[in-house]
């Protein structure tokens, strides 16, 4: 079995792309186990979330950052679909794929616009947008790939919050008038390690 990181202080802290995609590289084949014996909640929290606001008849969903298809897992199980998903981890993505849950998959490169505007009628970021992951830059960015009455759900756990350049860069975009926050809760992250997230929603206007 590969080497599981320790969750403090190695994953949220600044790194590389580079390190990055070591860190998942070691961690996919026991990444599952690992976050089940956690509690982790926020897949479902998010899929919960997507539900109330999605219309019924609506287009493809994106999984931004998949990993190895927790978060398509939660929404498949509230009947959410059909599911594309992208990660930067080749090795992530094929634990994904044997899931059975993704309609396509494939691997994209950090930073760079998942989509085209409109391409999708939601997209989730389950756990993505964090500090030692996908920079503050994410929600603009993922924003961009909506078009109008698109939704883009997604959280920050207590070390992203804590950072505070996140929910900065979260109020610029919701200033700069091209979305709405729709839906913000708080509620529990990893629940067996006392760790809490925000889920967020946003509509683009």
């Amino acid at each position: 079995m590969s080497e599981t990181p320790r969750f403090e202080p190695h994953l949220w802290t600044e790194r590389s792309v580079e390190e990055t995609l070591s860190v998942y590289k070691n961690w996919a084949a026991s990444y599952d186990e690992y976050i089940a014996a956690r509690g982790y909640r926020t897949p479902a929290r998010i899929a919960n979330m997507l539900t109330r606001f999605l219309p019924a008849q609506h287009g493809p969903v994106l999984d931004y950052g998949c990993g190895t298809g927790v978060s398509g897992e939660a929404l498949a199980n509230v009947g959410i679909g059909p599911l594309h998903g992208t990660d930067i981890s080749q090795e992530m993505i094929a634990v994904a794929e044997s899931k059975g849950v993704y309609e396509r998959l494939w691997k994209s490169e950090p930073e760079e616009a998942p989509a085209r505007a409109g391409d999708y009628a939601a997209i989730v970021a389950a756990g993505v947008i964090s500090v030692g992951a996908a920079p503050p830059e994410t929600v603009p960015l993922l924003t961009s790939c909506l078009a109008p009455g698109g939704l883009l759900v997604f959280s920050f756990n207590d070390p992203t919050l804590a950072d505070g350049r996140f929910d900065a860069c979260l109020q610029s975009t919701i200033n700069d008038g091209t979305v709405a926050q729709v839906a913000r809760e708080t509620g529990p992250h990893l629940e067996n390690s006392g760790m809490n997230a925000d889920v967020i929603l946003l509509r683009r206007l």
